[in-house]
């Protein structure tokens, strides 16, 4: 039986609630007719023109931010020290967005070994995983989800989410104070992972 996708309305809603509800969910690619997946462990949400640390702070629109400003429904993907970062825009009135910091791998990890070279953290960091996934800027920016080359399926449960500060805005002023960071608890597939690992990755 054919998988099918989520339904992603959820995302034209509240974005912190959204990020949140993306935990466990399966991103897959079809890249060149190869299929890579992993199921999302750790989430930053960023809101918009109020938020010092996202892109679209003050409201001003540019070349680089201007798919955060479309409404929910398709990925917004920039560069940042030569890495893509991959963010889903949410909502359908304010530039908010929640960027997938990290995925635990499923489908396809030989082809992840092989685009990141190394066998070992491919996918824990927002540049590792858009690198194992095949996603980059130049090709994918403004790109639908659920399209021929990503889709999002239902996956794993967390047992227990863990909100924290975001990582790497550490001149963001209030915004650095933030919990806006969501991980599943026990998970070693997710950015700096410190502490014990569940048993089963924090999945129930």
């Amino acid at each position: 039986m054919e998988k099918q996708t989520i339904d992603i309305s959820f995302l034209g809603g509240n974005t912190l609630d959204a990020a949140q509800n993306l935990l466990g969910k399966e991103i897959e690619t079809v890249i060149d007719g190869i299929i890579t997946s992993g199921f999302i462990t750790e989430v930053e949400a960023y809101l918009g023109t109020l938020d010092r640390a996202s892109h679209t702070y003050k409201g001003k629109i540019t070349k680089k931010n201007a798919m955060m400003f479309e409404p929910y429904g398709h990925i917004y993907v920039y560069t940042m020290h030569g890495h893509s970062c991959m963010n889903f825009v949410t909502t359908t009135d304010k530039p908010e967005g929640i960027l997938i910091r990290a995925v635990e791998p499923n489908v396809g990890q030989e082809t992840m070994i092989d685009r990141r070279g190394r066998n070992k953290n491919l996918t824990d960091g927002p540049g590792k995983l858009t690198k194992a996934l095949g996603i980059n800027r130049n090709d994918h920016n403004g790109m639908d989800i659920n399209n021929e080359l990503l889709k999002v399926y239902e996956g794993k449960t967390p047992i227990e989410i863990e909100a924290t500060k975001r990582i790497g805005i550490d001149n963001k002023e209030e915004a650095v104070d933030y919990l806006y960071r969501f991980i599943v608890k026990g998970n070693p597939h997710v950015s700096r992972f410190k502490g014990k690992i569940d048993k089963n990755n924090g999945w129930k």
